[in-house]
């Protein structure tokens, strides 16, 4: 079992930045990653990455985030920069497994980003 802890999350103007943390109960050898869900929206992939730091991006996010991690302290980060009212959102913290299937995640935080 993994127990995923998120903060960072807040209220901020469009053209803001905030940096999201995700803390691990345990050390995570396959891919980690962020999502987030708009009210009346499907919960939808932001970025992932993998243990040795290859990463991937949603096309709307591409340019503006920056998620990264730091293996020694089980932690996996989103840098999101020039925010946007469409980046409003509830932002979850998940944990793949080898096969690229969601097996864990956090319990949210949410971002407002206000015009």
């Amino acid at each position: 079992q993994v127990q995923l802890v998120e903060s960072g999350g807040g209220l901020v103007q469009a053209g803001g930045s905030l940096r999201l943390s995700c803390v691990a109960s345990r050390s995570i050898f396959s891919t980690m990653g962020w999502y987030r869900q708009a009210p009346g929206k499907q919960r939808e992939l932001v970025a992932d990455i993998i243990r040795g730091g290859t990463t991937n991006y949603a096309d709307s996010v591409k340019g503006r985030f920056a998620i990264s991690r730091d293996n020694a302290k089980n932690t996996v980060y989103l840098q999101m920069n020039s925010l946007k009212p469409e980046d409003t959102a509830v932002y979850y913290c998940a944990v793949k497994n080898l096969l690229g299937n969601v097996v864990y995640w956090g319990q949210g935080t949410q971002v407002t980003v206000s015009s």
